[in-house]
């Protein structure tokens, strides 16, 4: 996770410089509609490594098989809905309906393509991913995941020394860094597991099974994706690319957040849904308490330099930013970290498994968003008041998701809020009222900006080790101290 954030946040100022804003805008605009698709993506492997821990806990090799292929022949039909929709109403839509300079049309119908048969091959070969974090072969997921690092890298480097047409050399290079990162895991699944080995073998009756459930997941994400790339296309039809090149700055600094909670919960999920299918309940309920203040005490620390000074570190990081990226970048951290830290709970529900009310209820109430959001822009709100709408409507969907995972579960709410939700409040009040007197007080400056980072995260120790970690989670991080 460490080499990954340093190899994203270099890369990132490098492609942000040499394409410039108008074409970074374009690329948010057109390329992130398919891009946001990984979060559709990280959701359905969520739900394939659920039966995959299902089938390894039963100890039926068999099965394993038969739920693998099952989940290869699912994603193969969502890629062909997912391409016939793009080649028709994706291209309608980019001709007629998005705002883009008519110079740059012609990369942004190239970049529209390469997304799509990008997004087609990370769904086609996700089950050998969700087989690898299944087994929890950590060490295989996390060198794979240096290689891409190390490999947008050179896609950055080359992108800057390339003659030709900078977006579209970036568009296939990436295309190219996902053919060798994809079949770098395909590899791995095949070499070590023989449920990723012919033939090929489907039940009907899982088939419907396992499509109900992703489909019901696909439903939870695809609200996600209208709330942020719908509402990136309104900023396109409303305020232009410049606006989308604004919100692509702060939608990196996430992805960057969003790689370290994810690698983290791929370490956490498997126990969990192990624990809970097993009859271990309680162990699975302690799991859910404990994921969701490591998830937020992670991002916390993470979004502390950005939160404390956004101007500052965006022009030591990427130097010349497209106005409102600053206010974007807070509100989107913000916004992430009231979305992900409860995702232990989506977790939970997908251990028991019937999660068709679940995600009826989660879904409509986070989807209000965009509604209220595109009637606010027709009214000439500001373009920051979609972040404003998704973060209260994430509040109510919280609210939602803890009340019908207690129903369902039998997760008791007073636990959660004591082990989970009061830990992390009384953790960071420390910090918040440490940074947010210096920031009051002291005028902006470089000194400033390290002054407040240095001194939030130091406030944020002091609060996780005094009020948020129990005292067993203390004489464990004691212990390992010793023995270093």
């Amino acid at each position: 996770m460490g080499v990954m954030l340093i190899i994203g946040l270099f890369t990132y100022r490098v492609i942000l410089r040499t394409l410039g804003i108008t074409d970074y805008g374009v690329y948010t605009a057109v390329g992130g509609v398919l891009t946001m698709f990984t979060i559709v993506m990280n959701t359905v492997t969520s739900s394939i490594s659920r039966y995959l821990t299902v089938g390894l806990g039963k100890g039926d090799p068999e099965r394993l098989k038969t739920v693998f292929w099952t989940s290869v022949g699912i994603l193969a039909g969502f890629c062909v809905l997912i391409a016939v929709l793009t080649e028709t109403a994706g291209l309608w839509y980019l001709h007629h309906k998005m705002v883009i300079p008519p110079d740059r049309m012609e990369a942004a119908v190239l970049v529209l393509h390469t997304s799509l048969m990008l997004l087609v091959l990370n769904l086609v070969t996700m089950p050998y991913s969700a087989v690898i974090t299944s087994h929890e072969h950590m060490d295989a997921y996390a060198w794979i995941s240096i290689l891409e690092g190390v490999l947008k890298l050179a896609v950055a480097l080359g992108v800057w020394l390339s003659p030709a047409d900078k977006l579209k050399t970036y568009a296939w290079l990436l295309l190219v860094v996902g053919v060798l990162v994809r079949g770098a895991y395909a590899a791995y699944a095949r070499k070590h597991f023989h449920e990723t080995h012919g033939p090929a073998r489907m039940d009907p009756a899982l088939v419907r099974e396992m499509g109900a459930f992703a489909g019901w997941n696909f439903l939870g994400s695809g609200a996600y994706m209208v709330n942020t790339q719908g509402v990136n296309q309104l900023m396109n039809l409303f305020f232009g690319v410049g606006m989308n090149a604004a919100r692509g700055v702060a939608d990196k600094v996430e992805q960057v957040v969003r790689q370290f909670a994810t690698n983290i919960a791929l370490a956490i999920n498997p126990q969990m849904t192990k624990s809970y299918v097993g009859g271990n309940r309680d162990y699975a309920y302690e799991l859910a308490c404990k994921g969701s203040k490591y998830y937020f005490w992670v991002l916390w620390v993470l979004a502390i330099p950005f939160l404390t000074d956004t101007e500052t570190i965006l022009r030591l990081w990427v130097g010349e930013v497209p106005q409102e990226a600053a206010l974007f970048t807070r509100l989107t951290l913000l916004c992430f970290l009231v979305d992900f830290t409860p995702n232990t709970l989506i977790t939970l529900e997908q251990a028991h498994g019937r999660i068709r009310r679940f995600y009826l209820i989660t879904s409509a109430l986070s989807v209000l968003a965009f509604p209220m959001t595109w009637v606010f822009y027709q009214h000439g709100a500001p373009a920051w008041t979609g972040y404003a709408f998704f973060l209260g409507f994430t509040l109510l969907k919280d609210a939602a998701m803890l009340w019908v995972v207690h129903q369902d579960t039998g997760l008791p709410v007073d636990v959660y809020f004591r082990k989970a939700l009061c830990p992390i409040f009384w953790s960071i009040l420390p910090a918040v009222l440490v940074v947010g007197l210096l920031v009051w007080l002291v005028p902006v400056t470089p000194w400033r900006f390290l002054l407040a980072a240095a001194l939030g995260c130091l406030s944020t120790g002091a609060g996780i080790w005094l009020r948020g970690m129990t005292e067993g989670e203390k004489a464990y991080v004691l212990s390992k101290l010793r023995r270093k």
